[in-house]
């Protein structure tokens, strides 16, 4: 019988679901694997002095997973280098952020050569391997490298640039033949897949063929959209546990009467947090009469703070939200509430349920799950509004929310007067119809979706189906 072989960068699976922190990509693969007789192989977040093949395997939360320490060289140049310095910004469409050093390239090369030769012994003829991530790009091929014949899959949580940015990368052109290694690779919309096929059409001379399938560099390989989603019933279920109801009568009581604004994110320029402070103080601006009965709870939580562009952004919110308070505060009323911490995943589920609007504006992002979280959490008889970015991948699947340009203050500072004026019957219509999304397209369908089209695929990556709309 196939299992199912997930690599990816950290491996974080949650001994308990229903408290565990914000991490979309450990959520949607813990509750995948939970379901198949699967592995988990990645890093353990743990660094050694020397490098070695050593395995630790163990169980947490049902989830098999096996576990390599890495050197510090390889943390500085593969991760918080090439991953995060690099590729993430290119990714999220910021070139201005772009660090590109040769040592970086390097750890890459390095750390992926270093998973590939660890991981190969304990894959099984008839399994199924998954690669996930922007990490893990060349993974494929250097399996392929050393022998392996097994279906592959690459999914991407992250964006895929426009073909314009992407060859602003030294050597693009070998990080996107690696990707002819994998029979599969999925992305998380429709846009991000067109992205790649125009690359490989425009740069690297590739053709579609009759099958659906995209052919370039002496290989072919097919490449779909599957939307992630979140386990809709599980958080559904635990918006009402003890824990999530305490923090939504916590919410209720600190409001005094007021209606609550909630933005959760990772500290991250990719969000959008600075922008959707400069809307929330233009609402206030434009609309004195909710001063004093509106209040802004943003929760971001702090993520690689070995990155000098981490470091400058939690500097400039500090200031923006000292800024916005000492300009509108009262001596009975602070207007935004800005909390730099991780909280417990029922905890979130309590206070996006006590909130009347979620907003969610990230100025590029691959899916985000926080969009689907919050309207999962909402009490359907009394609702709140989600406020949505157009750039969020998620955008293509919630078309109910109140969809905006993030970079538009005056737009989302409108959005939120609409969203907190908004009657209850128009309120429960929308959320009606992006719950019913949330549920239908969720982590299982994701996992499903992409599995039954890897193995649709025989050996030599002949799709049974058309896996590529141009």
């Amino acid at each position: 019988m196939s299992r199912l072989i997930v690599i990816s960068n950290r491996v974080n699976p949650p001994a308990d679901t229903a408290v565990a922190s914000v991490g979309g990509l450990a959520m949607a693969l813990s509750a995948a694997l939970r379901q198949e007789n699967g592995l988990w192989f990645g890093w353990s977040g743990k660094v050694t002095p020397r490098f070695s093949n050593q395995i630790a395997i163990q169980r947490i939360g049902g989830v098999t997973v096996a576990l390599i320490n890495l050197e510090q060289q390889d943390l500085q140049e593969y991760y918080n280098g090439y991953a995060n310095k690099t590729l993430w910004p290119l990714f999220h469409h910021r070139p201005d952020l772009v660090a590109f050093e040769r040592s970086f390239d390097e750890g890459y090369s390095r750390v992926n050569q270093r998973f590939a030769n660890t991981v190969f012994p304990l894959i099984e003829p008839d399994d199924i391997v998954w690669v996930h991530d922007y990490h893990m790009i060349p993974m494929g091929k250097r399996l392929r490298e050393k022998g392996l014949k097994n279906r592959i899959g690459f999914f991407l949580h992250i964006p895929w640039p426009a073909p314009a940015l992407l060859t602003t990368l030294p050597r693009h052109q070998e990080l996107v033949e690696s990707l002819f290694d994998y029979d599969l690779i999925g992305l998380q919309n429709e846009e991000n897949a067109n992205s790649l096929i125009e690359y490989i059409l425009q740069v690297a001379d590739g053709k579609m063929l009759p099958d659906g399938r995209i052919s370039a560099y002496g290989k072919t390989t097919s490449i779909k959209a599957f939307p992630i989603g979140i386990d809709a019933r599980e958080f559904m279920e635990a918006s009402t546990s003890q824990k999530a109801r305490e923090y939504y009568e916590l919410m209720r009581y600190s409001s005094a009467g007021r209606k609550l604004i909630v933005g959760v994110d990772r500290l991250d320029y990719s969000k959008g947090l600075e922008e959707r402070f400069v809307a929330y103080d233009q609402f206030l601006r434009n609309h004195p009469d909710y001063q004093g009965n509106v209040f802004f709870l943003q929760i971001a939580t702090p993520s690689r703070g070995e990155v000098n562009a981490y470091q400058s952004i939690r500097e400039k919110l500090d200031s923006m939200s000292g800024h916005i308070n000492g300009e509108h505060a009262t001596v009975d009323w602070v207007p935004l509430r800005y909390v730099n911490r991780s909280y417990r995943r029922d905890e979130l589920a309590g206070i996006y349920r006590a909130a009347h609007v979620g907003l969610v504006t990230p100025l590029r992002d691959g899916m985000n799950l926080v969009a689907k979280e919050y309207i999962a959490a909402q009490d359907p008889e009394d609702p709140g509004v989600l406020i949505l970015s157009e750039f969020a991948g998620a955008a293509a699947q919630m078309k109910d929310a109140l969809i905006v340009n993030p970079f538009d203050r005056e737009t989302v500072a409108e959005a939120i007067r609409e969203a907190l004026a908004m009657p209850l019957r128009e309120r429960i219509a929308r959320y009606e119809a992006l719950m019913h999304g949330v549920v239908t397209d969720d982590v299982v369908a994701w996992r499903d979706n992409f599995v039954r089209e890897l193995k649709s695929l025989d050996q030599n990556n002949k799709p049974s189906v058309v896996s590529i709309v141009p």
